[in-house]
């Protein structure tokens, strides 16, 4: 399986069955994880819904910095998204709100 080498915004999420179209960045989810995690040392590190049920997840190794986007459909169909270096784990706060006069 091959990773992107281009990073892409996650607001340009690419269609779901655009993705589900190209085979090579795609398989079962099982197959995707135990891959990310022996190839490169990446575990899940965060978790959300995107559209149509899809489960988008950021996998990432903290030892390497390597970082992956996947999208999963509901059919359990995981395709690859966007992948990357220098991967940082941040805790950002809100910024503070203005009082109003």
């Amino acid at each position: 399986m091959k990773k992107f080498g281009s990073v892409l915004a996650v607001t340009a999420l690419l269609p779901l069955a655009a993705l589900a179209q190209q085979a090579p960045n795609c398989a079962p989810r099982d197959t995707v994880v135990e891959r990310l995690a022996s190839s490169y040392g990446e575990t899940r590190r965060s978790i959300g819904l995107g559209a149509n049920n899809s489960v988008v997840e950021v996998f990432a190794s903290l030892e390497s910095g390597t970082w992956t986007i996947t999208v999963t459909t509901a059919q359990g169909l995981t395709c690859l998204v966007a992948s990357g270096q220098a991967f940082e784990t941040l805790a950002e706060s809100l910024p503070a709100r203005e009082k109003d006069a």
